[in-house]
C-alpha cells in the first residue's frame, strides 16, 4: 500500500510541474496558453483549465502526503534510533549498565628470596 501511494505521490509531483510550466506567465515561459481562432480551446478556456487542473492536482499531492506522513508514524518504532547505527538495528550502541564483578579475595606477594648460587 505504502509503495502504490508513494508512486502515485511521484507521478502527481511530476504532473504539477509539468502542469504549471504550461501555465502561461507575465514573462512568457513555456507558456502554450495562446493560439489563433482554430485552436481547440481560447486562451481564457486554457487557462482556466489549466487553473483548474493545477488545483486538483496540487490537493490530491497534499492529500497523498498527509497519508505518507500518517503511514511513515505508525511504522515508528516505540525505540528511537540514531542515524549512525546500522539499519536493522534499533537499540543503543553499547550494551547497557551491568552489575559490578564481585571482588575475588587476592592472595599477598610473597617476597622473592634472593637466590645463593
Amino acid at each position: 500500500m505504502e509503495l502504490i501511494l508513494l508512486i502515485v505521490h511521484l507521478f502527481l509531483a511530476m504532473a504539477l510541474v509539468g502542469v504549471i510550466l504550461l501555465q502561461k506567465s507575465e514573462g512568457g515561459a513555456l507558456g502554450m496558453g495562446g493560439g489563433g481562432a482554430g485552436s481547440f480551446l481560447s486562451a481564457r478556456g486554457a487557462a482556466n483549465l489549466l487553473t483548474r487542473t493545477t488545483a486538483i492536482l496540487a490537493g490530491l499531492f497534499i492529500i497523498t502526503s498527509l497519508s505518507l506522513a500518517l503511514i511513515a508514524s505508525h511504522k515508528r518504532t516505540v525505540q528511537p534510533r540514531s542515524i549512525v547505527d546500522p539499519p536493522g538495528r534499533s537499540g543503543p550502541a553499547t550494551p547497557g549498565p551491568t552489575a559490578p564483578a564481585p571482588a575475588t579475595p587476592t592472595q599477598p606477594a610473597q617476597p622473592a628470596t634472593p637466590d645463593k648460587n
